[in-house]
């Protein structure tokens, strides 16, 4: 605006607002930076962050924030901040309006670096700001608890229990997703039944009597921590297709890889060579993929012990969509009858698992439900851990999940 002076222009850019005020501006030509003093109109008696009473000022102490750049220099917020002596709630250091407590950064410049978390690794994020790593995912850390004070409480019908890997050695935490909301409730720090048990007794998150199902993998802690949490655990779990099929799928390549290894010790040609990942590919009748393939065709309609193993396998597939329980039991016992006399010793494993849990895929089969929402959830997570060249602790990595999967509002 033409005759604006510079404090003014900075007080519309920053956004400071009475009683603050833009009292200098100072740019640094050596370090490119531009450094905006703000004070207080200490004709006015500020209020307490906790109660909102007036008092005198009692002292201050000076603040600085990096806010975003202006004309390619780095702008930083420079304020004595007073601390109001409340008669109620004692000396007490008031609130800004440019960013929040215990932050370096303004909310303005929060608000940018969230907006490219979104689709960018913080370490490119950083980058692009100038920020290190930790400057980073502590803006990310802050507006997933932002997001988490304002979240209310929801009252889902069905979840989802798995587990995703943190990092090598078997380390993994446990994801419970809402799966009628899509969004990720929490994120645990283990595996463990107690952990589980624990959160299902005193989380705050979710209300959880009108629970319909809790489709979960075949893993006897998940398992426990549902029957010590719920009198009608029994009627509640239903075990996730995915994992069944991943279940017999394993079996699938333990019959394909021995039976490699006796035709190539045979000395000629193995017909089973280069055809692992066609053997872990489903088909069903409505999927025309493996027409496709007449090599392939030929080999699934051969006695190799191979092909036996995946057609009780792509049988398998066929069992879940039906809409009758008695039928579906029928059909199910008459495949494991199938399976324990195949004499293919890994097939034969895996039915005595699914037998284990049959009740469970019984229940997954009446109440229709799976797993499949919370699998897709985490691919988005592996995704993730993978642009941020991996997460150095559990709650980092909790955090990026519930940044981008929690359905947070976090003020932006």
């Amino acid at each position: 605006m033409l005759g604006e002076t510079l404090e003014e222009f900075y007080s519309g850019l920053l956004g400071v607002e009475e009683p603050w005020g833009v009292e200098e501006i100072v740019r640094n030509s050596t370090t490119r930076e531009v450094h905006a003093r703000i004070v207080y109109d200490e004709s006015e008696q500020p209020e307490c962050p906790t109660c909102g009473k007036r008092g005198p000022i009692h002292d201050r102490k000076a603040r600085r924030w990096r806010h975003l750049d202006s004309c390619n220099h780095k702008t930083i917020i420079e304020a004595e901040i007073p601390r109001v002596k409340c008669p109620d709630h004692g000396v007490l250091q008031i609130k800004v309006l440019w960013a929040e407590k215990n932050s370096r950064f303004t909310l303005e410049l929060e608000r940018h670096v969230c907006q490219w978390l979104r689709s960018a690794s913080i370490s490119e994020v950083g980058f692009m700001f100038d920020l290190s790593w930790d400057e980073v995912a502590g803006i990310q850390e802050r507006a997933v608890r932002r997001g988490l004070s304002r979240r209310k409480k929801v009252q889902p019908k069905n979840i989802g229990v798995d587990e995703t890997s943190f990092q090598k050695r078997h380390e993994y935490v446990t994801v419970i997703l809402a799966k009628d909301e899509t969004t990720v409730l929490d994120v645990l720090q283990d595996r463990k039944a107690e952990t589980l048990s624990a959160w299902f007794g005193t989380q705050e998150v979710a209300d959880l009597k009108a629970l319909q199902s809790i489709s979960m993998d075949m893993w006897d802690p998940y398992i426990k921590a549902a029957r010590e949490s719920f009198e009608n655990w029994e009627s509640l779990v239903a075990f996730d297709r995915y994992h069944v099929a991943q279940h017999l799928n394993k079996a699938v390549d333990k019959v394909r890889a021995q039976e490699n290894r006796e035709l190539a010790n045979a000395g000629g040609p193995s017909e089973l060579s280069g055809t692992k990942f066609d053997w872990l590919r489903t088909s069903t009748r409505t999927d025309n993929r493996t027409g496709n393939r007449p090599a392939f065709m030929l080999l699934s309609r051969s006695n190799l012990r191979t092909a036996r193993a995946w057609r009780i396998k792509e049988a398998a597939t066929l069992l879940w969509g039906f809409s009758y329980l008695g039928v579906a039991e029928k059909r199910w016992k008459e495949l494991l009858s199938w399976i324990s006399r195949s004499k293919l010793e890994p097939m034969i494993k895996a039915g005595r698992m699914i037998r284990k849990y049959f009740w469970g895929i019984l229940n997954a089969i009446r109440l229709k439900v799976s797993n499949a929402m919370l699998e897709s959830v985490n691919s988005g997570i592996q995704r993730i851990k993978r642009m941020a060249c991996g997460f150095r602790n559990r709650e980092r990595f909790r955090m990026a999940i519930l940044f981008h999967f929690g359905g947070l509002d976090m003020g932006f």
